[in-house]
């Protein structure tokens, strides 16, 4: 009989961070190539080792659609199971604010293209929506759900250095 180790048998969700970022009555977007299809996110991605979830939100908002962001609040934790994988998803949402966009800076892989949509189109994109986690922060930032960044704490000594 097989020996599993404790630390084997834990749940590992996935860590990840996204940005609601608003312009007037649009949001930013990614249209993305998932497993053949075309889907539709915030700026969103993985917190990576030694990164603080404040970095990697912005991170993550450059890579994959050029703006340069500076995050205003932290919107809160939704958990999730993940059509695409079956895995557990635990996302920090933040609101941020655009500064400044390159289009000239390579997108990550899969990413096709940022652009700015209302609600009203994201909720047209019905399915075609990465996940039901897209209108669910959206909509906290809507009814006023704007908590203060200081919530968070990160001890790392000092960012990942990339």
């Amino acid at each position: 009989m097989p020996v599993t180790s404790p630390a084997s048998s834990l749940w590992r969700p996935h860590v990840t961070v996204a940005c609601v970022v608003a312009r007037g009555d649009r949001y930013l977007v990614v249209e993305e190539e998932i497993d053949g299809r075309l889907a539709y996110n915030q700026p969103a991605g993985h917190l990576d080792d030694g990164e603080s979830l404040a970095d990697a939100a912005v991170r993550e908002t450059l890579e994959e659609t050029g703006w340069t962001v500076e995050l205003e609040h932290f919107i809160g934790v939704h958990q999730w199971r993940s059509t695409e994988h079956g895995d557990g998803v635990v996302r920090f949402s933040f609101a941020a604010r655009a500064l400044a966009h390159d289009s000239r800076r390579p997108l990550d892989t899969g990413i096709l293209r940022s652009l700015w949509l209302t609600r009203a189109e994201i909720v047209a994109l019905g399915d075609r929506l990465r996940s039901p986690m897209v209108l669910l922060s959206i909509d906290a930032w809507l009814t006023g759900q704007r908590l203060p960044l200081g919530l968070l704490s990160s001890l790392l000594a000092e960012p990942a250095r990339r």
